[in-house]
């Protein structure tokens, strides 16, 4: 399951460090190519609300080996694309795999431990997406400089492959749960919405992952252009990023102890800060790794905030909220990307990264209110 979130996260975002090259082969612009991302969000939102449904009495190891063999075909299609089109569709499959894998992680992981080990075993299944974050980005990037954005992805199927063996030996039998059916499953998710304080901190959580990755979708063409690094350097930077983040991760826990909510309303004020520092420090390449790093330490960490958030606030509904929590990000990095790429394509990294600090900063508001909607003990 770690390894499999490893390749998924890895398949994920593997667009971002490859976006110019792929952008140029395919005969579109970095804004569209960065569609790819927001395509992957949209299809994982639908498969997180509606796969307890499609799934229906099927063996939860059996669905887990059909996504992860999707996944591995998802890379084959998108390294072999012959036009925008198919690239597109390589990427829709992805977010397929994304909404199904993580909408049953938690719940796969409770069923193959002992209770008093799940916490264990959901940090090494998250180990996995961790590491993701610090090799992924510089790993694809330097695989794209020495054989091409096709063959980067290509070197995701074997990856695939290996994690379907894995899991096909060593996953036990998982027998469906017995749970509301049909529809009434989509309409118990959306009735948390009538508890309170959940919708505010939906709307917090939404914009947050909408800010961030409405500018990190487009930090290599930024890098590029603005700074100009080349290839070697630009990986360096992405895995600073990814180490910064790794050790965000590691360091947010004790940090959330401390003040849960002071946490989660600091994040978003400093990626905001960044944000727009890097439109004015743009060309200056040490302030730039310097910030970068600061937005890796405090991104990658804050979905753990918001998981937390959700077992603080679902106490006996964590799995629901969890989905909801899903489809809420997975739609949000697709509006993201989307809305990033359309301001970057028609007026410039600018325009782009002053819309990231503003739904940052509106995160951050939305996070203070909802943090006084918290019963007063």
């Amino acid at each position: 399951m770690s390894i499999c979130a490893f390749a998924l996260v890895a398949s994920e975002f593997m667009p971002v460090s490859l976006l110019t090259p792929l952008a140029a082969d395919l005969h579109v612009s970095e804004g569209m190519a960065g569609q790819g991302i927001a395509i992957s969000g949209a299809f994982a939102v639908v498969t997180s609300l509606f796969i307890a449904v499609l799934a229906g009495a099927l063996n939860r190891k059996t669905l887990l080996l059909s996504l992860t063999a999707a996944m591995g075909l998802s890379g084959a299609i998108v390294a072999l694309s012959p036009n925008y089109f198919t690239y597109m569709l390589g990427r829709a499959l992805i977010g397929v795999v994304i909404g199904g894998f993580w909408s049953m992680s938690a719940a796969t992981a409770i069923r193959l431990v002992p209770t008093a080990q799940v916490p264990r075993a959901l940090a090494i299944l998250n180990g996995g997406n961790a590491l993701a974050t610090v090799v992924a980005a510089p790993l694809g990037a330097y695989l794209g400089a020495v054989i091409g954005w096709r063959g980067a992805f290509l070197c995701l199927v074997p990856v695939a492959l290996t994690t379907l063996a894995w899991q096909w030996r060593a996953l036990p039998s998982m027998q469906a749960p017995e749970r509301t059916t049909g529809t009434g499953q989509v309409f118990q998710i959306f009735g948390l919405f009538k508890r309170r304080g959940v919708g505010l901190g939906m709307a917090a959580s939404s914009l947050f992952f909408m800010g961030q990755f409405a500018l990190f979708t487009y930090l290599r063409p930024f890098l590029e252009t603005v700074t100009r690094v080349q290839v070697p350097t630009l990986s360096l930077i992405l895995l600073v990023i990814g180490a910064a983040g790794f050790i965000g991760t590691l360091l947010i826990g004790k940090a959330l102890e401390r003040g849960f909510y002071q946490t989660l309303v600091a994040i978003p004020l400093v990626m905001a800060t960044i944000a727009a520092s890097l439109i004015t420090f743009g060309s200056w390449m040490a302030v730039v790794v310097v910030l970068l790093a600061i937005w890796g330490l405090a991104g990658t960490a804050a979905p753990v905030g918001w998981w937390a958030w959700v077992a603080k606030t679902f106490p006996h509904d964590a799995e629901t909220g969890g989905g909801l929590l899903v489809a809420v990000v997975q739609m949000a990095i697709a509006l993201g990307s989307t809305a990033g790429g359309l301001l970057f394509d028609r007026q410039g990294y600018q325009s782009t990264f002053v819309a990231s600090a503003l739904m940052l900063l509106v995160a951050a508001v939305l996070t203070v209110m909802t943090s006084r909607t918290e019963p007063r003990t």
